[in-house]
Formats: C-alpha cells, structure tokens, sequence
C-alpha cells in the first residue's frame, strides 16, 4: 500500500500522448502483441508493448518499491511466487500490483513525443486504469483467449510454456500460472463491461491478420490512413 500514492497522482500529459493513444488490454496470450505489431506496422503507429517494458525497464523501480516498503531488495524466492501458494493469492497480488505498474507504464508513454498515434498494448493495461484517460471507451480493446485457445498457445508458444525461473515443482507452478491467469482475464473482462469498453474473446478460429481487420473497424475513427501519414 505504501506505493499507491503513484497511481493515485493526478493525471499530468503534459505533450497529450495519453489522451490520444489507443489502448490494448486483456488477458496473457490472446494475441495482443502482435495485433499491436500489424496495426503499427500498416497504420504507422508507435507501439508501446507493456510486458516488454515492466520486465526490463522497470526492474529498477521495483526494486526500489521493495525497498521502500522494508522488504529485501532480491526477487522472491521462485516457489513462493508459483509453487507454495493458491491462485487466488496469486491473482490477488498481481491486481493489487496493477496500479503502481501502470503508473509506471504512464511515465514511459509521457516520454514518448510521436508524429504518429500511439498504441500501447499489454495485460497491466487494465480498462479500471485506462478509463480515467481517455475520451471515448471506443480508444480501447480488451482481447482474452478462450480456454482452448489458450492451451493452443501453451502448446506452440514456447514462452507460454515456461516460467522462466526454476521451481521445485514446475508442475504445480504453471498449473498455480494458469489459473491466475484465468482469473486475472475474467476481472478485465468485468471491468470492460462496466465501462462500457469492448471485450474480444479470442477463440483461434481466426488468424491474426483477420484480428487485425476487426482492431483496425474499431479504432477506425483514430487511424489515419494505412501508410500515410497523420
């Protein structure tokens, strides 16, 4: 709690990059990077990828938080995150973590001065956060995968399969993952729908360049003309 005093400041966009930017959020593994990457690469756009920058970038601060709060400077100990815990506590945590993320996540995106719209994607981008910014819940999409589809990327995505920290038993571990992940979807989906912000659930039927199309009616009013400038 004793972070929370940065995602409760008051909103300052000093170049107005958060006002006009176009938001992704969801759940992990539904295809938000990369419709992110199509859309920015056709409509040239600026991409801002949320997980890329909270897992390097960020370290720093969060080390600091850990500081600040009289905690021990070292990332915790990989079976306390995964193994020796519930996924509720799990999902709990990383929700509650959500704001001081995201005010972080604002930081970087003030930085950024573009000549072209910005789109910023990625799971800590959660509809409760961004609705304070923008104009229209049209700006933003919350993408979450279907069960299947989700154990679809498991299997292909070698990233989606791995922690990336070794545990006792990693059996547990992603089992703990996953369903956090599950929960963590769920409450973006909940919040979408009280803001009355579009919720996209991703079944695996159609390929990205199809996602694409349908991001792109969507953010329609926002883009300029594909390759062309703004």
């Amino acid at each position: 709690m004793g972070d929370s005093c940065e995602a409760d400041q008051d909103i300052w966009d000093p170049f107005g990059t958060l006002r006009n930017a176009l938001w992704i959020g969801g759940g992990q593994w539904a295809g938000k990077s990369t419709v992110a990457r199509l859309l920015a690469a056709r409509y040239r756009l600026t991409a801002y990828h949320y997980d890329y920058h909270d897992a390097r970038a960020h370290n720093d601060r969060r080390i600091a938080a850990r500081v600040r709060r009289g905690e021990s400077p070292a990332d915790p100990d990989p079976d306390d995150v995964w193994v020796n815990t519930t996924p509720e506590i799990m999902a709990a945590k990383t929700l509650q973590g959500f704001p001081t993320r995201f005010a972080w996540a604002l930081d970087d995106l003030r930085a950024l001065v573009s000549g072209h719209p910005i789109i910023a994607e990625g799971w800590g981008l959660r509809p409760d956060l961004v609705a304070p910014l923008i104009d229209a819940p049209r700006r933003m999409v919350v993408m979450v995968a279907t069960e299947e589809f989700r154990q679809h990327q498991l299997r292909h995505l070698a990233r989606a399969g791995t922690l990336g920290a070794g545990v006792s038993d990693p059996e547990r571990a992603q089992h703990n993952r996953l369903a956090r992940d599950r929960i963590i979807a769920d409450d973006a989906v909940h919040s979408a729908r009280r803001h009355g912000i579009r919720a996209m659930e991703i079944d695996g039927s159609q390929d990205a360049n199809a996602i694409t199309e349908m991001l792109a009616d969507h953010f329609s009013p926002y883009l300029p003309e594909p390759g062309g400038a703004t």
